[in-house]
């Protein structure tokens, strides 16, 4: 036997003879050949695509099977013989096989004899003492790569005895994989209360019932495939995959839902699961790279080092196919950016950047064209195949998204009509009396199947149960699968993030995996500063987030001030600084309601982003009172300088000061309504009228209109509640705190009264009677009303001006308490 491998070679011979001695066949992954002219003789050869041959004799023949391993075929028997002595055949990459054939006397004829090598396991074949007959033996090598064999003069003399090798190419690709893990569900049943129709509510009527989202939905997922969910809309493919994705309540959801046979904390779930929505929820102002990179700092543990976060993200931009757009922005209606196609791979990538082990999509190819949507489904091949889990809701595939697909289920109504490989659909439909066409898409055809079946009489159950009694169209899996404890070590060390925690508990076997696993990959501060960082780079590239309010802030600014400029102190001095500062802090109110579109367009962000704890909500709140700040004080500023002096305010520098930080407590207190306010609303135009209206309302009742004496017993609570009373009252006390200010003297009283063009002589005349009579001395030059007594008619007399100011910020914190309160409970990420 020849087991070494002989340089490559290339014999042409023509109309030569083949001797029954020494000919030598070598099969090496040579070039095609042209073979002719093969003498007459009772051994026939077929070499079928093979490359370029030598003079072959039947009596010698070497076949050399190189990449094999061991084989062992012991045939051993008792008056064997094995004529030929040194015959090799050589097969390169050619997957293990091992055959164990033993057995004596036995003898293998030329004329009977057939060996068809298709797909077989490894094996090991050491033949001995086994006949073969070099006269009518024909060896085939089917599925070569392509050669052109002319063989002139050839004699081929018939015989019977067949050597077939088929499917040599695919024997590694079919070979048995390890399973890692396996989603299992079972029996899944989803049902939801009709609402009451609110116009009838107040007629007798039937109380509503239930509506059946999913029905009794069985099935698996294995790793290193893709599970397809199809069916037209409304019949529960997203409601499927959030069931198993766990974003429905257990109470509401019946049926099993196991990994590896196991049940899946909620905590673990999150951990391993990765989550793609149908809509792109991404910032349009950073780059792919960026955004990546920021998914990283959430979601991978902050005990990696930077040097393999950054290497994690340069891997996956490769594999999504977005290097040429890594430096990118995201883009929007009013910024051009990446394609539809990119931005969708941005999404799949935020939601695999941890490696998770299970993945769901919602749709991923809706809205793009074929070529985009085979690219995207050619990326989840690719991570299926790492070794994720995946699932994905599919509208209407093409032939060649159908052809990455491992697994189908079909869905009409919430109940399951086809589960099974593409490969067993056209047998499906044969068999259930409706055979696909052909050059028809498989998936068009069964979907106008479902819809015709749904429009009969019968309705869509005889499909349902013919699904039933059909079986697994996928056939059943005998391969083993770990534990879920021993498959999600096996992961960490194969490199994927389940854990953050520094003693890795989770693979240490203490207890139950999922304890050593935290809720959240980073600490607080980390996800502060991480979040703080992303909005400023976003804030940057938006100049119109900063520049509009600005400018907006300072034309207020400068209008007012050229209104009231320079007032003096007298009586309708104090009426008119009253009026300056109630529309002064009214402005900083209702220019808070520009970030309201903004906060809304975060707050879906912000929902895809903690549905599996990549930060905390906490974080969320402190890093947005964090940005704000700067771009508050900026705005206090322009605001303070532009009409502090120009107006002539008392108080100086000091004075200044106290004015600055009211306004600024003004619009920290404001925008703070204004988030609070947006975690309560989800439309841009039902907030605006929310904030607008509760501005007002606040202003109305500030004591500006009527002072808190006149203010009804009813509704003095809510004076108390006005964001407008507050700094109001504090911007009062600092310009009419001196008691030697005065803003009315005597011959004043006469102001706005008919005497008020009396000559100053009679005036003093009448004041001097007036004095008279009330038996107090009043001259033209005697103070009337100084500035505590502007203070105790208007009844500003309960808070210092600083009590004021404590009181604002106070609001502004409790303002943003409560948006805290509205994301823990608003915003839950799972069904009911």
């Amino acid at each position: 036997m020849e087991s070494d491998q002989p340089p490559p070679r290339n014999d042409n011979v023509q109309e030569e003879e083949i001797t029954p001695s020494t000919a030598t066949t070598e099969l090496e992954r040579v070039p095609p050949r042209n073979d002719d002219a093969l003498t007459p003789s009772t051994t026939t050869t077929e070499l079928e695509q093979v490359p370029p041959g030598e003079e072959i004799t039947p009596s010698t023949t070497t076949t050399e099977l190189e990449q094999l391993p061991p084989r062992n075929d012991d045939v051993q028997g008792e008056g064997e013989e094995i004529t030929p002595s040194t015959t090799t055949i050589e097969l390169e990459q050619l997957p293990p096989r091992n055959d164990d054939v033993q057995g004596e006397g036995e003898e293998i004829t030329p004329s009977t004899t057939t060996i068809e090598l298709e797909q077989l396991p490894p094996r090991n074949d050491d033949v001995q003492g086994e006949e073969i007959r070099p006269s009518t033996t024909t060896t085939e090598l089917e599925q070569l790569p392509p050669r052109n064999d002319d063989v002139q003069g050839e004699e081929i003399t018939p015989s019977t005895s067949h050597h077939q090798v088929i499917d040599i190419a695919e024997v590694t690709q079919n070979e048995p994989r390890p399973l890692s893990f396996v989603l299992c569900f079972s029996n899944l049943t989803y049902s939801v209360k009709l609402r009451r129709n609110k116009l009838r509510s107040f007629r007798r009527a039937p109380e509503p019932g239930e509506k059946t989202i999913l029905n009794d939905i069985s099935g698996e997922a294995y790793d290193g495939e893709i599970l397809a969910l199809l069916g037209a809309s409304g019949s529960g493919k997203t409601t499927l995959i959030d069931a198993l994705a766990n974003r429905i309540e257990k109470e509401s959801l019946k049926g099993t839902v196991t990994l590896n046979g196991e049940f899946v904390e909620s905590r673990l779930s999150k951990a391993i699961t990765g989550y793609v929505m149908q809509d792109d929820l991404l910032y349009p102002m950073l780059t792919v790279e960026e955004t990546l990179t920021f998914a990283a700092e959430f979601r991978l543990p902050r005990t990696l080092p930077e040097s393999r976060k950054k290497a994690r993200v340069q891997a996956l931009t490769d594999q999504l196919g977005l290097r040429s757009a890594a430096n990118t922005i995201i883009g929007d209606e009013g910024h051009r950016g990446v394609s539809g196609g990119e931005r969708r791979r941005v999404s799949i990538g935020i939601g695999v950047i941890h490696d998770p082990i299970l993945l769901f999509l919602d749709e991923p190819t809706s809205g793009l064209d074929s070529t985009s949507a085979f690219m995207v489904v050619k990326v989840l091949k690719r991570i299926a195949e790492s070794g994720s889990v995946v699932v994905v809701s599919v509208h209407q595939p093409s032939y060649r998204i159908l052809d990455l697909l491992d697994r189908l289920i079909f869905l009409s109504d919430g109940r399951m009509v086809y589960k099974g490989s593409p490969g067993n659909l056209p047998l499906f439909c044969s068999a259930f009396g409706y055979p696909i066409p052909e050059k028809t898409n498989q998936v068009e055809f069964m979907l106008d199947l479902i819809s015709e079946v749904e429009a009969s009489p019968a309705g869509i159950t005889s499909l349902v149960e013919f699904n039933k009694n059909s079986g697994d169209g996928a056939g059943t899996d005998d391969r083993r699968v770990p534990p879920l404890k021993e498959a999600l070590i096996a992961g960490i060390s194969r490199g994927k993030f389940i854990t953050s925690n520094k003693n890795n508990k989770a693979a240490s076997g203490d207890g139950k995996f999922s304890s050593g696993i935290p809720n959240f990959a980073n600490p607080i501060w980390v996800e502060v500063l991480v979040l703080t960082k992303r909005s400023m780079i976003n804030l940057r590239r938006t100049p119109g987030l900063f520049v509009t309010p600005l400018m907006t802030v300072l034309t207020t600014g400068l209008l007012l001030a050229t209104i009231y400029w320079r007032l003096d102190d007298s009586m309708r001095g104090i009426r008119e600084r009253m009026g300056f500062f109630a529309f002064a802090i009214s402005t900083t109110y209702f220019s808070s309601c520009q970030s309201l579109p903004l906060l809304l367009q975060e707050r879906f962000i912000f929902t895809r982003e903690t549905a599996f704890n990549a930060y905390r909500r906490l974080s969320y709140t402190l890093s947005h009172a964090i940005t704000v700040l700067p771009l508050l004080l900026v705005l206090s500023l322009g605001f303070s300088t532009a009409t502090f002096w120009a107006v002539g305010l008392a108080g100086g520098l000091s004075g200044f000061a106290f004015y600055l930080s009211v306004v600024s407590g003004s619009f920290w207190a404001g925008n703070s309504l204004v988030v609070f306010l947006s975690g309560l609303v989800s439309h841009v135009l039902v907030g605006y009228t929310v904030v607008v209206a509760v501005s007002a309302y606040f202003l109305l009742l500030s004591g500006f209109f009527i002072s808190r004496n006149r203010i009804p017993d009813y509704w003095i609570w809510f004076h108390y509640l006005s964001l407008i009373k507050y700094p109001y009252e504090a911007v009062m006390r600092s310009e009419f705190r001196d008691p030697a200010r005065c803003f009315e003297r005597g011959l004043e009283l006469f102001d706005d009264t008919p005497f008020a063009t009396a000559p100053p002589a009679v005036k003093e005349v009448v004041l001097g009677n007036l004095s008279a009579a009330a038996g107090v001395n009043v001259t033209g030059t005697t103070c009337l009303m100084n500035g505590l007594d502007v203070l105790k008619e208007l009844g500003i007399s309960e808070l210092s001006k600083w009590e004021c100011l404590g009181v604002l910020v106070a609001w502004g914190f409790f303002y943003r308490i409560l948006f805290y309160v509205s994301l823990l409970l608003g915003r839950k990420n799972k069904r009911k």
